[in-house]
């Protein structure tokens, strides 16, 4: 990066954050800071909703899932129209007609104060953990693109975007959140325009898809029945449902952005624009990783994407196995790339015979540059075992730093901490609305202004914060970072699902049924976990309805003891 990616990167991520400090400065009022000041319309909700979801981990690490497995991770995404249709039915109505401020309240307004906590406890849990992997995430990265330590990147992430939030509350988010995700888009578009400008000019679009489907690329949909293949259409639609539905409908951090419109009209509209964007949105980026495969087929790629790791170990003890391995793969590629040409040549001339022995040659070729790639991940972690071995989360800043002019690198990586910080601000905010509304407020200080309310949200933003760091300066996952967020939200998510719709739907199960049931479930779905191996999506209906089942079961033991508190459904 030269000075004018610096110019770029620094202008536009200060320029955002000053400019919701100054827009919601002086905020004093609870319900203000936050919901915001409830005037927002559809459209600023709408892109706040996919903004707090599309963090940085979405338009770094997806790519990369392309690159790797192809289109086949945009199952995923399946149920979510369904479950943002179902929202906006039958929650959205609920959290307006009570007026919450977060979602739990529900909890404790149908059942009582113990599910209100649970619900609570159990959001902060996973959010606070997914919170630390969302600014790690970027921070990996640009740590390479800046030549930083890994905590010094963190750490200048992470305190920016507190400040800006527990100085403006929502309405900070929500406003710098629309021109973050300008910033984003801009950049994806462009990263993409410059990647087919750079690819061979002998190779057309109709190739590129050619090659992308010989190599296994281009499966969008799975119809196995397979309970262990991570995505398949099935999981998608079901485990995928109930994951949205839990994270759309459920989670503060969502709930938090649609309440804060300015009507139930504007509210589902904000929700039916991500129903309809959504699937689109994920599809684009993991084709933009699929074409970035592609491009690589021809330009030489590093054996190993994240090269500071490389070049470390590789002036080391270990660096003559390194570099062995290194020049290993630059021959195969040599060679791979070469069987290719003679494969599309043969495609376009009609010849069958030379198209299928060409096929076959450069089948084999690309497994062996695939076990070479294995080979150098191995002897890696033989050098450090700490190592992270994944490599995925560095293809595309990888092709960011080789192939993008001055100006436009420094927009890409502009946008990275912009979807870091749009995130991380909903999340953050989010932490501190419920730790502040669900449990100081209350339980351990419930008649007090709303002033005091508003500094002790600050403080439990900032707080969480500092958790946030600190758990993103320890962490270190082997997943590829856009999974591991969805595994964390699929442990916890269908369990606080169940909790809200036994509230909609089985009016006679009482608070403590449904709080036993929930902690029995919760229970079971981090031991089935550790012991299967099974698709992580199918967790969200198993927590859902082991919980639901185990409700129905208790209140069936215990007997009806009450009028029960279900009167707030007709309220």
């Amino acid at each position: 990066m030269n000075l004018l990616d610096f110019i770029v990167l620094f202008g536009s991520m200060l320029g955002i954050g000053i400019y919701g400090m100054w827009r919601t400065r002086g905020q004093r009022d609870l319900s203000g800071y936050l919901r915001g000041d409830r005037s927002m319309g559809w459209t600023a909700i709408g892109l706040s909703v996919m903004a707090t979801q599309a963090s940085a981990i979405t338009f770094i690490s997806t790519p990369g899932q392309g690159f790797e497995s192809g289109l086949g991770f945009v199952q995923n995404y399946f149920g979510l129209p369904l479950a943002l249709v179902f929202i906006a039915v039958v929650f959205l109505p609920m959290y307006r007609r009570l007026d919450v401020y977060t979602a739990y309240e529900f909890l404790g307004h149908r059942f009582d104060r113990k599910t209100r906590l649970l619900g609570a406890v159990l959001f902060l849990l996973q959010r606070g953990l997914a919170a630390g992997i969302t600014i790690y995430a970027p921070a990996i990265i640009l740590s390479t693109v800046l030549a930083w330590r890994v905590d010094m990147t963190i750490v200048a992430c992470g305190l920016l975007v507190i400040a800006y939030t527990v100085s403006g509350g929502s309405d900070a988010v929500t406003l710098t959140q629309k021109y973050q995700m300008g910033v984003i888009f801009g950049g994806m578009v462009t990263a993409f325009g410059v990647m087919v400008y750079q690819l061979p000019a002998e190779l057309p679009f109709s190739d590129v898809l050619a090659v992308a489907g010989t190599l296994e690329k281009l499966e969008a949909v799975s119809f196995s029945l397979d309970v262990n293949q991570r995505y398949t259409i099935w999981s998608g639609l079901l485990g995928g449902f109930f994951l949205s539905l839990s994270y759309f409908g459920t989670d503060q951090s969502q709930v938090q952005r649609y309440i804060s419109c300015s009507s139930l009209r504007e509210s589902r509209l904000g929700l039916m624009f991500n129903a309809a964007l959504k699937i689109p949105m994920q599809f684009c980026i993991l084709f933009l990783g699929v074409v970035l495969f592609v491009f690589y087929q021809f330009e030489q790629p590093p054996v190993f994407f994240n090269r500071t790791a490389w070049e470390f170990h590789r002036k080391g003890a270990s660096g003559e196995t390194l570099r062995s391995i290194e020049q290993r793969f630059g021959e195969v590629h040599v060679e791979r790339r070469r069987h290719m040409r003679t494969w599309l040549a043969a495609r376009r001339a009609g010849d069958t015979a030379a198209r299928l022995e060409a096929r076959d040659l450069m089948l084999a070729a690309h497994q062996r540059t695939q076990t070479v790639r294995a080979q150098a991940k191995e002897a890696l972690s033989a050098t450090d075992p700490r190592a992270r071995t994944n490599d995925s989360d560095y293809v595309f800043i990888t092709f960011i730093l080789d192939y993008l002019p001055h100006g436009l690198i420094g927009l890409l990586v502009a946008a990275f901490i912009a979807a870091t910080l749009s995130s991380n601000a909903a999340e953050l905010n989010a932490l501190g609305a419920t730790t502040t509304v669900d449990l100081y407020k209350h339980v351990v200080h419930p008649d007090a202004s709303d002033e005091h309310y508003v500094k002790a949200s600050r403080g439990f933003t900032l707080l969480w914060g500092l958790v946030a760091l600190a758990f993103a300066l320890f962490a270190n996952t082997a997943e590829n970072l856009i999974q591991a967020i969805n595994i964390v939200g699929s442990l916890f998510y269908g369990v606080v699902l169940a909790m809200f719709l036994v509230a909609f739907f089985l009016k006679r199960i009482e608070g403590t049924a449904i709080f036993w049931a929930a902690l029995a479930a919760q229970t079971l779905v981090l031991v089935l976990y550790s012991v299967l191996s099974i698709s992580y999506l199918w967790y969200n209906l198993i927590g859902c309805v082991a919980c639901v089942a185990a409700s129905m079961i208790l209140q069936a033991l215990m007997g009806r003891r009450g009028p029960g508190r279900s009167s707030v459904m007709s309220a």
